[in-house]
């Protein structure tokens, strides 16, 4: 399979990854629009576009006409990102991207043959109580408010009498590189690591219970993603998708120490968002030691040391 693929969000974790991956690919013309460029080197064409402002995605759409395949990984958070799982005001705006991007592009892309788009673990309401596991995709759609549902009923009707297919894909927590992405966890783990470090304090655990879980990394994602372009299987369905494994966080410090060359020192219970966003000036000094890219220190990790703090049961009881 090959054609010309359109990547929106490609500087985030998901959009960064599948746009290396399909840029590495013979035979396929990529094309990456968000508001600002990806924080690595390509080969695609990049076009810089706001999913809010409904005219210009108009203008710049229309002249992808060629375009066969979408992948759709855009995302808006709202600052405080716990919250904003559940404002209509992130339900709303998310929404309003998509329509954005697919109408137009839908509008002028008469050879369009597949959509991949996300979810994720929200879906059965894991942000609001502890879901039932296995979650399963054939499971009715969990009663809650979502800009999920909103996106995949617009999905759903848009498709209606037109010769393309959709498919939702739903990871959990996902490992990858970005900068400035609002759920970036691993960014924040080794940012955490290396302050410590540089402190010359070992590295401790500053969560609550190590409960299990699962992480994925946004390669498998990829590769997912090109499965998807050409798999009968894959039309008009939804899929978790994870790479195998069951994890803990504190289970993965000793090879986060390891990797940074640190002692492990005893839990430290603490909230990373009140701790961390204090260290500017520590790694503002490690990265000018190490001729580090000039990444303002609050846009490196920014809203992803609440994610962190979500995801290390910060301020729960240790698990049974």
């Amino acid at each position: 399979m090959s054609g010309s693929i359109v990547i929106f969000g490609p500087s985030g974790l998901v959009g960064g990854a599948a746009l290396r991956h399909f840029d590495a690919l013979p035979d396929w013309n990529v094309t990456a629009l968000s508001r600002r460029p990806p924080a690595f080197d390509h080969g695609a064409r990049f076009i810089p576009l706001d999913l809010m402002d409904r005219t210009t995605c108009e203008d710049v759409l229309r002249q992808l006409s060629d375009t066969t395949h979408i992948i759709y990984t855009a995302l808006y958070e709202q600052q405080d990102v716990i919250r904003g799982w559940r404002a209509q005001e992130q339900m709303e705006t998310n929404a309003a991207m998509l329509r954005n991007a697919l109408e137009p592009l839908d509008a002028v892309a008469k050879g369009l043959c597949h959509i991949s788009l996300f979810q994720g673990t929200k879906a059965y309401g894991a942000h609001l109580r502890p879901p039932p596991v296995p979650a399963r995709e054939r499971w009715e759609r969990n009663d809650h408010q979502n800009f999920y549902w909103y996106q995949e009923d617009f999905v759903r009707d848009q498709q209606k009498g037109k010769p393309w297919y959709w498919t939702f894909l739903r990871p959990q927590t996902i490992f990858g590189f970005a900068l400035d992405a609002p759920l970036n966890i691993l960014l924040a783990m080794a940012v955490y690591a290396v302050i410590r470090r540089a402190e010359g304090l070992p590295l401790c655990h500053p969560g609550g219970g190590g409960y299990v879980t699962e992480a994925i990394d946004t390669r498998l994602i990829a590769r997912c993603l090109e499965w998807a372009t050409k798999a009968d299987t894959a039309r008009n369905e939804i899929f978790n998708i994870t790479n195998g494994d069951s994890i803990t966080f504190p289970g993965l410090w000793p090879t986060l120490a390891r990797h940074f060359g640190m002692q492990m020192g005893e839990p430290e219970p603490q909230r990373l968002q009140e701790i961390m966003p204090t260290k500017a000036h520590i790694w503002e000094q490690i990265a000018k030691e190490h001729q580090l890219r000039p990444v303002p220190y609050e846009k490196l990790v920014g809203p992803s040391w609440q994610f962190a703090d979500f995801n290390f049961a910060a301020g729960k009881n240790p698990a049974p």
